[in-house]
């Protein structure tokens, strides 16, 4: 299959999990074109077997690349093999508001963009206190301690499951 990846990213790891999924479903024997959303200006999705859209939530929302691309090809989405992929921190836990929280920000995605994907990955990001200013990792530090965790404000944390992940790629494609 020809399978498109388009994302967004603020600090890193939506790239770092794209770029995953891209290595994983080129060992399967697809080919994958990796982009950034921004960057989709001129796309057309007509050559493409498959798609997978990544972004990540910050502040209940999703970079406007995405959500640009998603809505200008709606249709053509719809229409094929297609996925959203989430990125966060909350769905590294299981906390029921958190949930919640992250299918209203899926929900409002669809209304947005006027694509439902069928399918949705939520996949916990990290803190990259390596990428925050002071005010934003004096945030995210107060968003760990409400949620009963401790971070290192010196060292960056990854929550992504790898292994998860590749499952729930090769479902989703069939491999």
């Amino acid at each position: 299959m020809k399978i498109l990846i388009a994302y967004a990213t603020t600090e890193g790891q939506t790239r770092k999990i794209v770029r995953f999924c891209a290595d994983h479903l080129i060992a399967l024997g697809h080919s994958v074109e990796l982009l950034g959303a921004a960057d989709a200006d001129d796309l057309a999705l007509v050559g493409f077997d498959a798609a997978l859209l990544a972004a990540s939530v910050h502040m209940g929302h999703y970079q406007s690349p995405v959500l640009t691309l998603a809505k200008r090809e709606a249709a053509a989405l719809a229409g094929m093999t297609s996925a959203f992929l989430s990125v966060s921190l909350a769905a590294a836990g299981d906390d029921p508001e958190d949930v919640q929280g992250l299918q209203d920000c899926v929900a409002c995605f669809a209304s947005e963009t006027g694509w439902t994907p069928a399918e949705v990955f939520h996949v916990a990001g990290a803190f990259r206190f390596s990428e925050y200013d002071f005010f934003k990792s004096w945030a995210m530090r107060w968003i760990a301690m409400q949620k009963g965790q401790t971070v290192n404000p010196h060292q960056d944390t990854e929550y992504t499951d790898w292994a998860a992940l590749k499952g729930m790629i090769d479902r989703w494609i069939g491999g």
